[in-house]
């Protein structure tokens, strides 16, 4: 019989078990694996909701091959209208440890296009991996959406930062920086200069909100024109992604006298090895009037220093945040955070090489939320 993509359901848990095992054996990562419950633990589909999580697994004979995940959401587009998309995240296939299953991936990528013709993909780990190669073969627009990040602690950064500690010449040099205070002073003087900058920026507020209510939706409506595509961003969705209970988040509420004028959600990120022993913030996700981003950057920045992060990083795609990032002292790196359009959704787009500046992506929009972001 040939494989079949099917609904995942409860009565397929033990052959993903089974899955999942065979998996392991031959890859080193104890993360590459399928997910063990059916139902999805974060978003589950539930009725009137508009952003859910499906799961889909690959059969053979009643053996599980492979699956993959696909998040719905609604995205405002650059023509005013809202349509649902989808997002494929998290597929794996038996093929990476048998040849005989290397089929299964474009299997996987086939059927969830047919679900979701409007279809992109968000991270993938760079450009050198199977998936992202995939997709360029397979004719979808893609870019890179671009890294940032602000150093707070110069001495923990130059000493635990395993990315850039590459080779020994480079280890010499960063301890140098580190033990000597060079480093420090490099970038407490670029940090003075932003600051002086900064100083000509009005004054704004930040609160810490337990929750998104009423006062979000006039942003939505007010910035969205903004963006060629973006997700829909108001009190519903806001109030789905980040529930007053989760405690992994921060929702700032930015004010200009008495005005709303943006918001922020940060948070501390799991632990990486890359990023050694460090503490490490991210601005997950972020909405902001026109000329605003920057008092929204600098009240989540101040935020997380505050709460003892020695780096801060973000991924943002819309050239108004790369803006407001740069202003406020955080420098780019090469980024391995690659967002990609099917045709259908490229159609809409068009022309993509202008419009993806315009694009709003964060890594909220990943398959990281809520811990893995």
């Amino acid at each position: 019989m040939p494989i079949v993509i099917t609904p995942y359901r409860e009565e397929h848990e033990p052959a993903v078990q089974d899955f999942n095992a065979r998996v392991r054996v031959g890859v080193s990562d104890p993360n590459l694996v399928f997910f063990r419950y059916a139902t999805p633990r974060w978003l589950p589909k539930i009725e009137g909701r508009s952003v859910y999580n499906e799961y889909f697994i690959a059969l053979d004979n009643g053996a599980v091959r492979g699956g993959y995940a696909l998040k719905h959401q609604n995205f405002f587009f650059g023509d005013g209208n809202v349509r649902s998309v989808g997002y494929y995240h998290h597929p794996l296939s038996e093929g990476i440890v048998n040849q005989s299953y290397a089929p299964v991936g474009a299997l996987l990528l086939r059927d969830a296009m047919q679900r979701a013709p409007l279809l992109y993909c968000l991270g993938m780990g760079g450009y050198d991996r199977p998936l992202p190669k995939m997709l360029v073969r397979l004719g979808w627009s893609h870019c890179a959406v671009p890294f940032y990040f602000k150093v707070v602690c110069p001495y923990r950064f130059l000493r635990d930062m395993q990315a850039l500690r590459s080779s020994p010449l480079r280890r010499i040099l960063m301890d140098l920086g580190a033990f000597t205070g060079t480093g420090w002073l490099a970038t407490k003087a670029f940090s003075a200069a932003k600051k002086l900058q900064a100083l000509r920026e009005k004054p704004f507020t930040a609160q810490n909100m337990e929750q998104f209510s009423d006062w979000v939706d006039p942003l939505w409506q007010q910035s969205r024109d903004l963006c060629a595509m973006t997700a829909v961003r108001d009190r519903e969705i806001l109030s789905t992604l980040y529930p007053s209970e989760e405690s992994n988040f921060t929702r700032l509420r930015v004010s200009r006298n008495g005005v709303d004028v943006g918001w922020a959600v940060v948070g501390e990120r799991r632990k990486d090895a890359k990023y050694g022993s460090m503490r490490v913030g991210s601005i997950i996700d972020c909405l902001a009037l026109p000329d605003h981003a920057m008092a929204v950057v600098r009240a989540a920045v101040q935020t997380l220093e505050s709460r003892g992060m020695d780096l801060i990083v973000s991924n943002q795609s819309h050239a108004m945040w790369c803006r407001a990032l740069e202003g406020a002292g955080f420098l780019q790196a090469e980024s391995n955070f690659i967002f990609a359009a099917s045709k259908k959704l490229s159609e809409l787009l068009h022309p993509f090489a202008q419009n993806k500046s315009r694009i709003h992506f964060t890594r909220a929009d990943g398959d990281g939320l809520p811990a893995n972001f």
